[in-house]
Formats: structure tokens, sequence, C-alpha cells
């Protein structure tokens, strides 16, 4: 099996591909079956209670006053209908900027590895729903019997590696690959078993880290915090066990910043980004998360009952994870292959401001 390695000036050029995001997406369905707890609701009572972290009570009124609601067929318009079937219908919007072009770095019959750019969300989420790495797979695959899936995630403003399956084995095998490798750490402890995967990045850090090698071990768990529904991962001693090791790599001493190999021992969401701020060395840029591992605001929760032109909420003022700014890398990626068991190296090349912050006298002496 080939496997990529950095670019050299000889090199030939990468293959990419990637449409243009049109300016409005085809908005989206989405379907409710009405149970009998919920028989004898009105609509705004369902929308409102049920999916009330997609809108406002005045949004969903909104909603369903713009002929949104179908039930069993026929738009509702009046928001006191007692319910049956429901079908709502979200508008086409215009979603925010985000990079089209991928890199592919390797693929074979099995697997597809990408070059994820900064400022692009892997799945449908939130204000993205179109444009996504998964939906450039689907229109670049769309001849193809089966569209290749990712089996890990990537921070929005997180590039680098983004590993896809293409058929459903190596998903199955990858998925539990993944899974595998997060369950070795225990009580905050990597269990001593054979590594088949290694997760290597690079990240732009504030601040002069002293010590040359150090090993993170604060568990991540999560807190209610304003304009994430499911809570706001962050460290905390009754989260979950993770583990990363981190080696400095340069110091600049005139800038005050550090650049930083990690190397990841478990797949926690935004763990390099807390784990680094829980050392009092957050990454350079990052809106959220500052020293200690917690986000820089965490306001209580309120009732916001203004809303988007569609309806929806507004961003939130504070920062959120998928805002970008920060430096953060998937650089390298060692696995043993889900279906032929090679050892296989895959290496995105380092975006310019690494390149150029790597260059020079690049040792761990001030």
């Amino acid at each position: 099996m080939s496997t990529n390695s950095e670019d050299t000036p000889d090199s030939p050029s990468p293959a990419t591909f990637g449409k243009p995001w049109p300016e409005f997406n085809d908005g989206l369905t989405y379907r409710d079956l009405v149970r009998s707890p919920d028989s004898g609701l009105t609509l705004i009572d369902f929308y409102s209670i049920k999916h009330q972290s997609s809108a406002p009570l005045l949004g969903w009124l909104q909603r369903i006053e713009n002929g949104q609601i179908t039930v069993n067929g026929t738009v509702i318009t009046d928001p006191k209908t007692v319910l049956r079937e429901l079908v709502y219908h979200r508008h086409p919007w215009k979603e925010p900027y985000a990079p089209h072009l991928l890199e592919v770095l390797f693929e074979d019959d099995h697997l597809i590895a990408l070059n994820k750019p900064s400022g692009l969300q892997v799945l449908p989420g939130g204000q993205f729903q179109q444009r996504t790495v998964l939906t450039q797979l689907q229109w670049h695959m769309k001849n193809q019997e089966s569209c290749p899936v990712p089996v890990h995630r990537l921070g929005r403003g997180t590039s680098g590696i983004l590993l896809c399956a293409k058929t459903k084995l190596a998903k199955t095998k990858l998925a539990a690959l993944f899974a595998e490798k997060t369950s070795q750490v225990v009580g905050n402890r990597k269990v001593n078993k054979v590594v088949k995967m290694s997760k290597i990045y690079r990240a732009l850090v504030c601040g002069i880290i002293n010590d040359d090698e150090i090993v993170i071990e604060e568990p991540i768990g999560t807190l209610k915090y304003p304009g994430v529904a499911k809570g706001l991962y962050v460290a905390s001693s009754s989260g979950k066990p993770a583990l990363s090791r981190l080696h400095v790599l340069k110091r600049d001493v005139k800038n005050n910043q550090t650049v930083v190999q990690v190397e990841i021992q478990s797949g926690r969401p935004h763990q390099i980004r807390i784990h680094l701020s829980f050392i009092g060395h957050p990454l350079l840029g990052d809106p959220l998360y500052v020293s200690g591992g917690i986000p820089k605001c965490c306001a209580p929760e309120t009732v916001d009952e203004t809303f988007a032109e569609d309806g929806g909420y507004n961003k939130p003022a504070n920062p959120v994870p998928g805002d970008c700014g920060y430096y953060l890398h998937a650089h390298q990626l060692i696995l043993c292959h889900p279906i032929t068991n090679e050892l296989c190296k895959i290496t995105a090349p380092l975006p310019p401001v690494f390149l150029a912050n790597e260059s020079g006298e690049s040792t761990n002496q001030e």
C-alpha cells in the first residue's frame, strides 16, 4: 500500500476536489410522529416544548404563520391546531462562509484520507447543513454505489487529516479502532496494549512552555453553557479519562508563544484545546477556552425570545465551540489498516502559519 509523505519541491500536485457552495442551501424537512403522550397538544405547544433548542417560542410562531408546517399533508397556520402527523419545512438559508476544496492524502478501495481546511465543518449541524465535508463527499461520489463517511470528527477550526470509510466493513472496523484507542485510557492512565493507531497534532499556543515533555491527564466532562444545547466540554475532575502527550518543538520568546506536537491517547471532544488551556497555555487565537480548561464566558442560562430571520435562534453572543481563530492541525496519522493490516503513515502538509513558526532554529532551547 502506498503512503503519503510530506511534500517536496519535485513532488506532483496533490489531488483535490470540491464544488463551490451555492448561495443558498436546499433547506430541510423534519418529520415528527405524534405519540400518545403528546396527543392533545397544540401545534405551538409541541414545537416550542419538544424542539425548544431549535427556536424560541416567537420563532416557532413565525414559522407556523409562514406556512412551514403541514399536518397530514395540509399546511396549517393556526398555532392552536390539535396535533396529528407533522412535517416542518425549513426554508433554504444562506450559510456562513466555508472553504470547499479538499485535498486527497491517501485513497484505496476501503479508505480515503482528506486534508480538511480550517473553517469547514465535518458533519451537518447548527448553521452548517450543506457546507460540510460530508456534502462534498456526496457530490464527489454521486455516481458510485456508496459514499465515504467520516469515521471521526475534527473541530471546524481544526485543519488536517480526516479519515473516511468507503465501505460498511471499513466503517465498522475503524469505529471499533477509534473506540478501542479511547478505551485504553483507564483511570487517566494508558493501558499497556499494542498501539494500532497514533494521532499527532501541531498546535500554536500562548506563552512559553518550559518543560520539553508534558503528559496531561485531566478528565473531560460537560457543563451547561448558553448556545450549546447538549452542554460544553470542559476540564472536569468528574469527567471521563483523557490523556495527551505534549512535546515542545520551538519556543518563540519574542512573540511569547510555543509550537508543540501533541499525541492524544483518547478522543474526547475538543481535547487538545481543553488540555492545553488547562495547563495555562491555550491555543493562540482560541475564542472559547482560557487558562484552566474552561470557557472564557460562562453566563447562566437565560431565556432569549429574540429570533433570527428564519425563526431560529440568533448566533450566541458568547463564543461557542465551532468558532474559529485558533491554530491546530491534525498532522500525522499512523494506523494498522483495518482490512489489509498493513501499517499506514499519512501526513497532512503543515499550513503556512506552522511553516513560518517552525522555520529557523527549531530547538527546545530559549
